[in-house]
């Protein structure tokens, strides 16, 4: 078959901290990414499905409908249905591959991605070889070459801001890793990070950026302000994972202690353990200090600190200071992997106020209608009551959709508090035979003294 002609992504390489010129290239389209995202597309993932581009899915879809029944995008719905490969699986897979398709890294040893087994990885490297020439791939990307161009283009201004001296400034630390931003305008809305280390060579860690946005000609927006935080945000991980991973033991009594207060925002966001929630924690932590050092002003700072409070990282703000108060000391704490046993201290006083903030955090003590989870709730009720275990402010309302989507989220025409303001009717329309689910969230729902609920999950079926 044709040799595959990748489009370069890019690679950025901290070099020592010498004072050597730090180096970016520009990021690109590359064909790996893009192959793999069409095939999962076929497959029917929904996270590959995304329409927002579709001045690009509509090229897409013009060329490789006709080959929907393919054999190698039937064992793709089956890896789908059965081993779970959505989402960065699939591009953990691409970005492994070389120019031919063969994998670079040795399947007998090493996965892309743990959801991946050898012979699965095997038997999918077959058929899309295979796939790549009956699908005529070539032809699609060469003819699609100059439209890569452009989105990359639109990209540029957004790498250029890129401050790499912080990173070298801020941990002083010599990199083993490269880094490399892809853009993938067939990933849909998502992001995803993504690694690979060959025997004898620096560990690669990619970026890989989607879209969110198009302009009125379809083409992708790339706004400075949505996607700068999470490059910096990448670019992070690969200095904060191995530090604490490094220094386990010391953080995981509080880590455990902390990930029972806020287990359900985590697991909301896959970070099924503490050890993820105190890398997502740190990592977020010093996407804030980045923009500290950069000049941004305390009304964004504190948006962004608001932010991560809503996801779950109630302590975020002290741990923004602890970087602080590092960075203040670096005649004494040179490095942050000397200031870590510092950082572990500070933790234990985090999940002490955790704790104590989690006992005063109000609370939902029942449902008056039905028992959460019913799997047979009449369609005829009119409300839903929502009964707190205290009085809140009654000053407003934070309702959100759930992991199963709008789909399941019920029909309200009004809310109002009542009891004292220790319960919230909701006034719904059910349909018979339908699963429902909705989230609770401490956004609106506060105590007087501003205390906001913990995060509850309802869900429900009617018969």
């Amino acid at each position: 078959m044709r040799t595959i002609i990748l489009f370069t992504c890019i690679i950025l390489s901290l070099q020592s901290y010498a004072g050597e010129k730090l180096f970016i290239e520009s990021p690109k389209v590359d064909k790996r990414v893009e192959l793999l995202s069409i095939v999962f597309r076929l497959a029917e993932n929904k996270e590959y499905n995304a329409t927002i581009f579709k001045k690009y899915t509509d090229r897409v879809e013009k060329h490789f409908n006709a080959y929907k029944n393919h054999e190698l995008i039937k064992f793709a719905k089956t890896l789908k249905e059965n081993k779970g490969i959505s989402y960065d699986a699939v591009v953990s897979m691409a970005v492994v591959l070389d120019d031919n398709l063969n994998s670079m890294i040795d399947f007998s040893t090493t996965l892309p991605e743990k959801r991946w087994n050898r012979d699965d990885a095997n038997k999918f490297i077959q058929l899309l070889k295979e796939f790549y020439k009956d699908a005529e791939c070539e032809r699609f990307f060469r003819e699609n070459e100059a439209f890569f161009l452009e989105v990359s283009n639109r990209f540029s201004p957004i790498y250029k801001t890129i401050d790499l001296n912080w990173f070298q400034s801020f941990y002083n630390k010599k990199v083993e890793e490269n880094f490399n931003i892809i853009i993938g305008p067939g990933c849909g809305r998502q992001n995803y990070g993504s690694s690979y280390t060959l025997p004898n060579a620096k560990k690669e860690m990619f970026a890989i950026m989607g879209i969110w946005k198009v302009d009125k000609s379809g083409m992708p927006i790339y706004e400075k302000d949505a996607y700068l935080p999470t490059i910096i945000h990448e670019f992070n991980h690969s200095f904060i994972n191995p530090l604490l991973a490094e220094n386990e033991e010391a953080f995981e009594e509080n880590g455990k202690e902390i990930y029972k207060a806020v287990e359900y925002e985590m697991s909301q966001q896959a970070y099924g353990n503490w050890q993820t929630m105190l890398n997502e924690a740190l990592v977020r932590a010093s996407v804030i200090k980045y923009f500290i050092d950069h000049g941004v002003n305390e009304t964004e700072i504190q948006m962004m600190l608001n932010k991560e409070i809503n996801n779950g990282f109630i302590w975020i703000k002290g741990l923004v200071d602890e970087l602080t108060k590092y960075d203040n000391q670096r005649d004494i704490y040179p490095t942050l992997e000397s200031y870590m046993p510092v950082l572990s201290n500070a933790y234990k006083i985090f999940a002490e106020k955790i704790s104590q903030f989690d006992v005063l955090r109000p609370k939902v003590k029942s449902i008056a209608e039905f028992i959460n989870n019913d799997k047979s709730v009449s369609p005829q009720i009119k409300t839903i009551t929502i009964n707190f275990d205290r009085p809140l402010a009654g000053k407003g309302y934070s309702v959100n959709y759930g992991s199963k989507g709008q789909s399941a989220f019920p029909k309200l025409d009004n809310i109002y508090y009542t009891n004292d303001n220790k319960s919230v009717i909701m006034e719904v329309q059910l349909t018979a035979d339908t699963e429902y689910q909705f989230v609770l969230t401490g956004t609106n729902f506060k105590t007087e003294q501003g205390i906001p609920l913990k995060t509850y999950e309802v869900n429900f079926k009617t018969k």
